[in-house]
């Protein structure tokens, strides 16, 4: 690369927005460059989904998908209307991925890889001939009161362009490259940040047991986060981890696991057992009870629970393991329901941003054009993907966001060019 090169627009961030955001400009016809400080881009997008991409939430009912991102999801109807989860669909099957949808109207390849889906943006990239710089970054924005005039990369070169979208995501999974930057030039730009804090994200507990359960995964289990009385169930699958608790339903119930720990201590409940209440339980385990009866407490539990965690079941049940089954008496077995349907630990604290999927915080909204994704402070700037201050659950919900923000904000830059050599 020369010292100095002009673009009609210049990407900031090869994730799947900034991925997105180029090959839609380069499809209108515009020259140009994505810059990704890796050695290569979507280095995020290939964890996504356990290295699945659970690519979008298949829900075609703007309003409804909309009703998913909370209080400030009215931001994302034009992005969503614009290209909305079946125009994402078609976009992969048109770069040859085939799709599935599972449990939960989630999206996959049918690979079941996420490179499959980086593989078809570079494609897309490719045939939008789009100039893909990586192993270098942005080192300075340089600006006046309106407009970017150029971007000073680490190894000195200048680059020039009409248009700047900037796509460098949040501060989740730092060692991705995640890093902040992208907030820190858009502050710089008199944009307002919203602060940024880890959401779904793995949760920390207190209790020493867990660790003994590292590895064990529980699907179809109800999780219920209390605080001073309040309580919300969450439905789903549990991991867990030498130091607490992952999977869907953490991460899913992990936002407001954060904002109660603000307010004092929160606890966590799990049931092993949601589809059967107590009293089916309670019936299910005398009929267990009574089938292994000349069995020890320890070795009785098979039919009910994995066999790891029957050692700690067994433990925090303080039955004694060695006493016979016949012999376990009736208040001895409304604990083992109990126990069964309210397993329950204490959140320590939310693992933070390394092992975040995403963030909420971000550039401010209402200093956002949602129609265009063009910024209302720099006339040149537009913002795509999770720099923005919007987030949602898990289930391709954030994916959803990144394909529709950089789809429109290339799309724009694309046209205000076009616009401005027709005047």
């Amino acid at each position: 690369m020369k010292k100095e090169k002009i673009f009609d627009i210049a990407v900031v961030g090869g994730g799947p927005a900034g991925m997105m955001a180029a090959g839609k400009a380069a499809q209108m016809g515009m020259k140009v460059i994505l810059i990704e400080k890796n050695k290569k881009p979507g280095r995020k997008l290939l964890l996504t989904g356990n290295g699945r991409c659970n690519i979008t939430y298949k829900e075609f009912d703007i309003r409804k998908l909309i009703s998913f991102y909370g209080k400030k999801g009215g931001f994302l109807f034009s992005p969503f209307s614009f290209f909305g989860p079946k125009e994402v669909i078609d976009f992969f099957e048109k770069m040859k991925v085939r799709v599935k949808t599972e449990r939960g109207k989630r999206v996959f390849p049918k690979s079941n890889k996420a490179e499959s889906v980086l593989n078809a943006l570079l494609r897309y990239l490719k045939r939008g001939e789009v100039f893909l710089l990586c192993g270098n970054k942005v080192h300075r924005v340089s600006h006046d009161k309106k407009n970017i005039e150029k971007l000073i990369l680490q190894d000195k070169s200048i680059l020039r362009a009409k248009k700047y979208i900037f796509c460098t995501g949040g501060m989740a999974y730092p060692s991705t490259g995640s890093t902040g930057e992208g907030l820190n030039w858009a502050a710089s730009l008199t944009h307002k940040i919203e602060k940024q804090e880890p959401v779904l994200v793995p949760v920390k507990i207190k209790e020493k047991w867990v660790k003994n359960l590292q590895g064990l995964g529980l699907k179809n289990i109800e999780l219920s986060v209390l605080q001073k009385g309040k309580k919300k169930k969450f439905f789903g699958e549990c991991l867990f981890t030498h130091y607490g608790i992952s999977g869907p339903v953490v991460l899913q119930s992990s936002q407001l696991i954060g904002d109660m720990l603000k307010k004092g201590e929160v606890k966590i409940k799990i049931d092993l057992k949601p589809a059967l209440s107590r009293e089916k339980l309670d019936s299910r385990i005398r009929r267990d009870l009574k089938k292994y009866s000349n069995k020890l407490f320890k070795n009785s539990l098979n039919d009910l629970l994995p066999s790891k965690i029957i050692p700690v079941f067994v433990d925090l049940s303080k039955i004694n393991p060695e006493k016979k089954v016949n012999e376990i008496k009736k208040e001895e077995r409304k604990k083992i329901v109990k126990l069964m349907k309210e397993m329950e630990m204490t959140v320590e604290e939310l693992m933070g941003f390394d092992l975040a999927i995403t963030t909420k915080g971000g550039v401010c909204l209402s200093e956002i054009n949602e129609k265009t994704m063009q910024s209302k402070l720099i006339d040149n700037l537009f913002f795509a993907g999770e720099i923005i201050d919007i987030n949602g659950p898990t289930g391709g919900f954030n994916l959803q966001i990144c394909w529709s923000t950089g789809y429109l904000a290339g799309k724009s830059a694309a046209q205000v060019i076009k616009n401005e050599k027709d005047e």
